[in-house]
């Protein structure tokens, strides 16, 4: 071997390795006329005048048309604070570091995500760590909240294909499903949410749109984790193993492995971790790795625009309702009557009518009632920000302050909407037209007492927070239970696990209490089935807590309440065999 002595350009040598990957033309001739030109390169954007140019140019001398078909050009990684990394600024970020903190996956998804691939993008370990808190452990947790049950009840899922995964009979990672009609409406939602996600995930793909890819991905794995699985954990917490239950193992386990099969491309040793979980283990004929595994495909069958518009609707509708819970200081277990819901079409009515189970239940309400389009429970208060407007409009400031101030109702909603929409709003001040801009205003809302209201997107949400003596017990009660909970939790038992309940409020041998009558007792008297069952617990007894116990103390509507559990063994469903 001997080294060329002379080199006519070294950016002429990359644009000619098209050819010269393949030796043509001296050999492989079909393998070079297959491949060129190619389907695609990828390289920073200081390569435009250098690689990406020459390519060009070495393929129109040589054959008279282009290298390539499609490229995308990265921008540069600069650091947190903007500026280009360099040894000699010392802002260079070791990547073996993040990967051992982060892991590669992590990083990977942050630069899929942060912005599109031809942006110069600051960078920071911060984004990589929200990037694994948010979608890659949020798709992990989903993952094992599923295993966990799964493997309490022995499910396993039916081999032999199904439109459901996503491709025809016969198809690779393909299982069988539940018929779409015997699913329950949330299952049909989130077939339908699995199916549309393919379909543009898909489309974004064919358009080397990496970024808009991601993102639909990231959005439907939160709404999986954190609506489909949390409006659903007591289908899989049940001991009946029905038809209903089967149908959400089928649905969250049909979400998953598609997801995987879609994530794959962008984290690759994640998908790989699951894949083999989920689906290796369970069908010995399908491919060994999620990589040699085929892309999925939408089943336009199980695609329903019109359920999934209803639910966002749905989803906006609670999340409104959480905001004004949330202004109000009202706690999220403590059950209210009523909330009151406006939409911005009549559409909205319509799918919020279709899934009122989920709005009462979603905003531990008990009843959903409608407010029609001129009725609005929110008065808007509007007023010049003084910094933003002093210099512009001078001594007219104070005849603009009053101008905002007398605007009618109407107008001042319209403001306010104008400001929430970032748009102008005209005003007529002393005769004269002006433009304000979103910036230039300060509005405060307000709302009738006895009710919490919040809105947006033209939607509004306001719940009744009168409480009634009923509604007390009720929230004593899901408040005792979620620390009951948490009581197992730290007592290291098992879901599954079945206790003897021991509640203590210190009473002496009249049953009188040393910290006065509160709620615990007339609270027990209703609820104490509903504690029980909820607890795992085969009984629940008042009184002296025994030695053996676990125990912690809480406070419950005013009142001490000593909480001990003991677990149960043998036959857990009479009690018997429990640890006395």
């Amino acid at each position: 071997m001997r080294r060329i002595p002379d080199v006519a350009d070294c950016w002429f040598d990359s644009g000619a390795m098209q050819v010269a990957q393949w030796h043509y033309p001296f050999e492989n001739q079909e393998r070079f006329a297959s491949a060129h030109p190619a389907d695609y390169i990828c390289e920073a954007v200081d390569q435009t005048r250098g690689w990406f140019y020459t390519l060009h140019a070495v393929s129109t001398l040589l054959f008279n048309k282009p290298s390539f078909l499609h490229v995308i050009s990265l921008g540069h990684i600069l650091d947190a604070e903007g500026r280009k990394m360099s040894k000699s600024l010392g802002n260079v970020v070791d990547p073996w570091a993040v990967f051992e903190r982060y892991g590669v996956d992590a990083l990977r998804w942050n630069l899929f995500t942060a912005s599109p691939p031809g942006n110069p993008r600051r960078f920071s370990e911060e984004q990589v760590g929200e990037s694994l808190r948010q979608f890659l452990l949020t798709l992990w947790n989903t993952y094992a909240f599923f295993v966990t049950y799964a493997n309490l009840d022995g499910w396993t899922p039916a081999t032999g294909g199904g439109p459901a995964a996503g491709g025809e009979t016969g198809d690779d990672c393909d299982h069988g499903h539940e018929p779409v009609l015997a699913l329950a409406l949330i299952d049909r939602w989130a077939l339908a949410r699995l199916h549309a996600l393919v379909r543009d995930v898909s489309a974004s793909m064919e358009a080397y749109d990496v970024m808009t890819a991601a993102r639909a991905i990231e959005r439907f794995v939160d709404e999986l984790s954190n609506w489909y699985v949390r409006r659903n954990r007591r289908r899989f917490w049940k001991s009946e193993a029905d038809a209903d239950k089967q149908a959400a193992y089928h649905t969250l386990y049909t979400c998953l492995v598609m997801v995987t099969r879609l994530v794959a491309p962008f984290a690759p040793f994640i998908s790989e971790s699951l894949y083999r979980n989920l689906v290796g283990e369970v069908n010995a004929s399908s491919p060994e790795s999620v990589h040699l595994s085929r892309w999925p495909r939408p089943e336009e069958a199980l695609i329903d625009d019109r359920l999934v518009a209803d639910m966002q609707v749905v989803m906006r509708v609670v999340s409104l309702g959480r905001a004004a819970r949330k202004s109000s200081g009202m706690k999220v277990r403590q059950p209210l009557s009523e909330v009151w819901v406006r939409g911005a079409t009549p559409g909205d009515i319509e799918g919020i009518r279709r899934f009122e189970d989920e709005v009462r239940d979603e905003l531990n309400i008990k009843t959903v009632r409608y407010l029609d389009a001129s009725t609005d429970l929110v008065e808007y208060h509007c007023k010049p920000n003084l910094r933003a407007v002093g210099k512009k409009y001078g001594k007219l400031v104070p005849t603009l302050t009053v101008a905002l101030r007398d605007l009618s109702r109407e107008a001042s909603r319209a403001l306010a909407h104008a400001v929430e929409e970032q748009r102008p709003f005209s005003l007529v001040v002393a005769g004269q037209t002006y433009e304000l801009l979103p910036e230039e205003v300060l509005v405060e809302t307000s709302s009738p007492d006895g009710y919490a209201v919040a809105e947006g997107d033209g939607m509004l949400v306001a719940l009744n927070t009168s409480l009634t003596h009923e509604l007390r017990l009720e929230g004593a009660a899901r408040d005792l239970v979620r620390n009951v909970q948490d009581a197992r939790k730290s007592a290291g038992l098992a879901i599954s696990d079945r206790i003897r309940l021991y509640l203590d409020t210190h009473r002496d041998g009249n049953g009188v209490s040393e910290q006065g009558e509160g709620l615990f007792q007339p609270m027990m008297g209703v609820w104490s089935e509903y504690v029980r069952s909820e607890t795992l617990a085969v009984e629940v007894l008042a009184g002296t807590v025994p030695a053996n116990a676990y125990t912690e103390t809480i406070e419950l509507e005013g009142e001490t309440v000593t909480v001990g559990i003991v677990r149960c063994e043998g036959d857990e469903a009479s009690g018997a065999g429990c640890e006395e």
